[in-house]
């Protein structure tokens, strides 16, 4: 059984730890803690394979930058032969407070230009996607300088705990399904366990 885990993000150095980079953030924080790297010389992007319980996690981070984050994802899900059902793709999210986690089946892309891309690529809406808060604390107008600068001070305090959370959500999107894994981790504040 495969998986394809999709982080979104921007390469370069001047996009590195910025906020709309935390789908990169959230895959290096997993593939660390797996004890795996990233073979960064991989077609349109970073690719890092996770063996967990029989399944095979296949982790991406595009190298297309975010507006044609479609074109990776469609490549790696036809050449994989991994189902739509079988793909989680992680992105930031400023209408969620920071480090807010909420996994979703599907929906529209919210603006965002790395969904609109992969929705518009692999022609369906209906993937999961684990929405990572950033939240919107910009002027009007200011949105795209905000999600392009590094998270403050006080958000990289809690980041650690934030980023193995959602590995976690990963996992168990894996193991468990969608559905329990939504049930499990949708309504948790960011220090609860999943028992709490």
């Amino acid at each position: 059984m495969k998986y394809l885990i999709v982080g979104l993000g921007n390469v370069g150095d001047e996009y590195h730890e910025t906020r709309h980079n935390i789908g990169f953030m959230v895959l290096d924080a997993l593939a660390k803690a797996s004890n795996i790297v990233f073979d960064l010389n991989k077609r349109y992007g970073g690719v890092a394979t996770l063996s967990l319980k029989g399944r095979q996690l296949i982790l991406l981070k595009p190298s297309t930058y975010m507006n044609e984050s479609g074109k990776a994802v469609r490549y790696y899900l036809q050449k994989e032969k991994i189902p739509v059902e079988n793909l989680l793709v992680v992105t930031d999210d400023v209408a969620l407070p920071f480090g807010a986690l909420r996994l979703k089946a599907g929906g529209s892309d919210g603006g965002h230009n790395g969904l609109k891309s992969i929705n518009a690529l692999i022609e369906t809406q209906q993937y999961a996607r684990l929405r990572f808060g950033i939240g919107n604390d910009y002027p009007r107008g200011a949105q795209v300088h905000y999600v392009l600068s590094p998270f403050t001070e006080e958000d990289r305090q809690t980041m650690p705990e934030r980023l193995e959370t959602a590995g976690e959500i990963i996992k168990s999107f894996c193991l468990s399904g969608i559905n329990l894994t939504m049930n499990r981790y949708n309504h948790r504040k960011p220090s609860q366990t999943p028992n709490e």
